[in-house]
């Protein structure tokens, strides 16, 4: 099965990354997307993230009813940080059946290089880049690649301005699923958020 991996710390997951997510997995050759909730990522930092089985289970209700979606706590099992390549291996020793692509932005693609074994990620895995704004990329950067891109619908919504509407008491409806929200006010998740 083909199947591309959406990393991210969905703290906490919106429509936004569903609309990309759902998007790629219906104009691409891929069967199946799975967002792979990191618990910690290298490049943020910990203190402004919500415990990563609450950021799971919100990933999980969030996307239950699209069977092309499935939620991943695959880092979970790994040493933290959690980094690409490390979790690339230990999919491809567990699921030898599967074939596995990254996701991601092109302002992340622009950070590539910062990644840990970027040169073995680029050899041997290929890459599916949805084109964000203000970070432009050529297809001459790309020729020769393992890199493909994809012109996703694109929401200008941010995690980071979610968790402020929250700890302000706004509203977030329409920028999280239903469920998302429901549980989000439920259990006071981001009221005493810092950033």
């Amino acid at each position: 099965m083909k199947i591309g991996l959406y990393f991210g710390s969905f703290n906490p997951i919106h429509n936004g990354h569903l609309i990309i997510a759902n998007y790629i997995a219906n104009n691409s050759e891929l069967e199946q997307v799975w967002l792979v909730v990191s618990p910690q990522n290298p490049f943020k930092k910990s203190a402004v993230l919500l415990n990563e089985y609450d950021r799971l289970f919100l990933a999980r209700i969030a996307v239950e009813d699209e069977p092309r979606l499935k939620v991943s706590d695959v880092e979970f099992k790994l040493p933290q940080p959690s980094y690409t390549i490390d979790t690339l291996i230990y999919l491809e020793e567990k699921f030898p059946q599967n074939e596995f692509s990254i996701i991601m932005g092109s302002d992340s693609y622009q950070n590539l290089h910062k990644w840990k074994n970027t040169d073995l990620i680029l050899k041997k895995y290929s890459i599916i880049v949805y084109e964000r704004p203000g970070h432009k990329i050529r297809e001459e950067e790309i020729k020769g690649t393992r890199i493909k891109l994809l012109k996703a619908p694109l929401l200008e919504i941010s995690a980071t301005t979610i968790r402020q509407n929250i700890k302000r008491g706004k509203s977030i409806r329409y920028l999280v699923p239903e469920k998302v929200r429901e549980e989000i006010e439920k259990s006071g998740y981001y009221k005493s958020e810092i950033k």
